[in-house]
């Protein structure tokens, strides 16, 4: 007898085979979240959406729409999402994190990546000029200007004017700028990490698979280098980016936190990311493959023995009743997370006794955003300023649990801070304590919800003005992407002539014996080697 489906919400998606846009289905069965579309052409698609209906209607409760963009860039008045992509006037969030793809070049090739020059058959390498008309679009969005850019690839160190590119963000005022990177120049090369240092780039988004040879072969080795080196280029920090899955690295995810917590002097966090299984794969390869949010969630409870689990983790949107109290505060709008509640979640967790703390272990965090949208909206209506701030640092301390804390900074400090000095650095000890653990699940054609790219806040800058949320980017590169970038590429030979280099020189060579007998691997790798 089939297990009986319970609808929860209509949403449109994509076919996977012809990209027509569908109407689509979201349900429940068997205890799990399901979308599933119907092609004239193609026929019934049937995917996974979450591994967990609880934490999906945990997730749903928390979410919240965004302000939008009051300048968009797509002119149309009736919009097609996720055709015209650009922004246009239906999209209900700001940029919070914008990527600017340096090049296509890289010096790997792995299997699941989204992009690189020799799959695509060309070279694509904006220009400085581009570069900063890119930034200048960013930082000019209303009503929230974007205020940090992750400088992306590829592999961007190969950019040699990288330097440049890094001072062309610093001036535009960008309160952060991140290098998304493999890491394999910057373990050998300790200038090059201090001159990106000093230019302006305090987080490296490190690509880490795993904590062995097996599940990381991307750059296991290198890894101890990227550490050692962020650690001697000073205040540089590092979050560990695992692209997880299913039967390949999943068992390790446990690990990873742990390795994360042996270099929490430098790694901020570890940003689990489900697979996108882009490009053609078979029914067989795809269930084999696919993991969810609460999958990893799941995996991570079982391996950490408890010490972090399901009820520690909230949706991204979780924290808008902070921006609501600021913006009452202020009376002007500010930067808020508000993503679809089923992109990603993510908790804080700190390391007591060599135990794993999660925030939500003694912090009330549903009471501590109820408590604000209360604030905030009796400031809306007239509410005293003075009287409200008084309040707030009272009533903050009830929502923590004081034994339970980790000892020797306050929370509470940290967060009357942070809503009272209303700028981006007064969490700063909140992400130097702890380690920030995260799942961001980016879609691919089987599981694509127009609803969720709808609300996306990571985008992509393009060069000819628009900026694209990443699941239109990445997910439909024929739309956008590689219609794009092919356009202004170069034909391989083409691009040799030009620059007098060779793209057969970019390719990476490792000794790996030499690395493995390093003293700095050993140490690195001890508790899990």
């Amino acid at each position: 007898m089939a297990a009986k489906k319970k609808h929860i919400t209509d949403t449109g998606s994509i076919c996977p085979e012809c990209l027509a846009i569908l109407k689509a289905e979201i349900f429940e069965r068997d205890g799990k979240v399901w979308i599933s579309k119907t092609c004239k052409k193609h026929g019934t698609t049937e995917e996974l959406y979450w591994g967990s209906a609880e934490m999906y209607n945990k997730a749903k409760k928390f979410a919240h729409d965004g302000k939008g963009i009051e300048n968009p860039s797509v002119g149309k008045k009736n919009p097609v999402c996720p055709k015209d992509c650009g922004l246009c006037n239906m999209h209900k969030s700001h940029t919070a994190l914008a990527n600017v793809v340096l090049t296509n070049r890289c010096d790997l090739s792995c299997w699941y990546c989204f992009f690189y020059a020799k799959r695509m058959g060309y070279v694509y390498e904006p220009t400085k000029k581009e570069i900063d008309e890119m930034v200048r679009t960013l930082v000019n969005e209303k009503p929230v200007a974007c205020n940090a850019v992750q400088l992306t690839g590829g592999e961007p160190t190969l950019r040699e004017d990288l330097i440049d590119i890094i001072n062309i963000c610093k001036k535009h005022n960008l309160d952060h700028v991140q290098l998304n990177t493999n890491g394999l120049k910057l373990s050998k090369d300790l200038a090059l990490m201090k001159k990106v240092r000093e230019a302006g780039v305090n987080t490296l988004y490190l690509s880490f698979d795993g904590v062995t040879p097996k599940t990381n072969p991307k750059n296991h080795w290198e890894i101890p280098g990227v550490l050692d080196n962020c650690r001697k280029a000073g205040e540089m920090g590092a979050v560990l980016v695992p692209t997880i899955i299913k039967g390949v690295n999943d068992h390790e995810i446990g690990d990873m936190i742990r390795f994360g917590f042996d270099n929490n002097d430098v790694a901020r966090g570890v940003n689990f990311q489900p697979v996108s299984l882009v490009g053609k794969i078979t029914n067989a390869d795809r269930k084999k493959m696919r993991i969810t949010i609460p999958d990893v969630i799941a995996r991570m409870e079982e391996q950490t023995d408890g010490q972090v689990g399901k009820e520690d983790f909230y949706p991204v949107p979780t924290p808008w009743p902070f921006t609501r109290f600021v913006e009452a505060m202020t009376g002007k709008p500010k930067y808020e997370l508000s993503s679809h509640f089923a992109c990603g979640m993510a908790t804080y967790v700190f390391n007591v006794d060599n135990k794993m703390i999660p925030i939500t272990r003694f912090v009330d965090v549903e009471g501590v955003m109820e408590y604000l949208n209360e604030r905030a909206e009796n400031l809306e209506k007239g509410g005293n300023k003075y009287v409200t701030s008084l309040k707030l640092l009272f009533k903050l301390g009830s929502f923590i649990d004081k034994e339970k804390a980790p000892k020797g900074f306050s929370i509470k400090k940290i967060l009357f801070n942070s809503l009272m000095k209303h700028n981006y650095r007064a969490l700063g000890d909140l992400h130097h304590k702890s380690l920030f653990v995260g799942i961001m699940h980016f879609q691919d054609l089987y599981n694509y919800d127009i609803e969720r790219v709808k609300r996306c806040t990571i985008h992509y800058a393009m060069s000819d003005g628009r900026i694209v949320p990443f699941c239109a980017f990445n997910v439909i590169p024929e739309w956008y992407r590689d219609k794009d970038m092919e356009s202004q590429g170069l034909s391989f030979d083409g691009w040799e002539k030009k620059t007098k280099m060779k793209l057969k020189d970019d390719m990476y060579k490792r000794d790996v014996k030499a690395l493995e007998s390093s003293e700095l691997y050993k140490k690195t790798y001890k508790s899990f080697i």
